[in-house]
C-alpha cells in the first residue's frame, strides 16, 4: 500500500540514506561554518548522534504501528464506504430513470387506452342516439298518422253532419237574403 508517495520499504531505505548522509556530512548538516579559524561553532558527532538516529527510526516505527496504520485503515474504510455510497447513488439514479421511463410509458399506454375507450363510448353513444331518434321518428310518424286519421275522420264527420244540415242552412240563408220563406 502506498503512503504519501512512498512505499514502506522505500521509506525505510530513504531514512537509512538520510542517516548515512548526515553522518558523512556532519559539518553541513549540523550547521558548522566551515572556517578553520575558530570563528564558528563546531559540532562533532559522537555516539549520541547514533542514539538519536536509532531513536528517530524507532519512533517512526512505533508511530507507524500506533498512529499511522489505524489512520490509514480508517481512511481506507472511509474510502470504501464512500465508494459504496457512490455506487448506491448511481444504482438509485439508474432505478429512478428506469422507473420514470416506465411511468411515462405507462401514462402513454393509459392515454392510448383511454382514447380507444372514449372512441368506443362515442361510437356506442352515436348508435344509441340513432336508435332513440329512430324510435322517436317512428313514434312521431305513428302519432302523425293517427292524428291525420283522426283529423280525416273528424272532417268526414263534420262534412256528413254539414251535409245533413245543408238544406236547413240553405233555406235559412235564402230566407234572410229574400226576406221571405222559401
Amino acid at each position: 500500500m502506498k503512503s504519501s508517495g512512498l512505499s514502506r520499504k522505500g521509506f525505510m531505505v530513504f531514512v537509512l540514506f538520510l542517516a548515512v548522509g548526515v553522518l558523512f556530512s556532519a559539518t553541513i548538516a549540523l550547521g558548522s561554518s566551515g572556517e578553520e579559524s575558530g570563528g564558528g561553532i563546531t559540532v562533532i558527532p559522537d555516539g549520541s548522534l547514533l542514539i538519536q538516529i536509532v531513536n528517530f527510526i524507532f519512533l517512526i516505527f512505533i508511530l507507524n504501528i500506533i498512529l499511522y496504520k489505524p489512520i490509514r485503515n480508517v481512511l481506507i474504510q472511509r474510502k470504501e464506504k464512500i465508494t459504496g455510497l457512490e455506487e448506491g447513488i448511481e444504482a438509485f439514479d439508474r432505478d429512478a430513470i428506469e422507473k420514470e421511463d416506465a411511468f411515462a410509458s405507462g401514462i402513454k399506454a393509459a392515454r392510448a387506452d383511454g382514447l380507444k375507450e372514449k372512441e368506443a363510448l362515442l361510437t356506442a353513444a352515436a348508435e344509441e342516439q340513432s336508435k332513440i331518434i329512430e324510435k322517436i321518428n317512428k313514434k312521431a310518424q305513428a302519432g302523425l298518422a293517427e292524428v291525420k286519421e283522426k283529423i280525416t275522420k273528424d272532417a268526414e264527420d263534420v262534412k256528413a253532419s254539414l251535409l245533413q244540415e245543408i238544406d236547413g242552412f240553405a233555406n235559412a240563408i235564402g230566407e234572410k237574403i229574400l226576406g221571405r220563406a222559401v
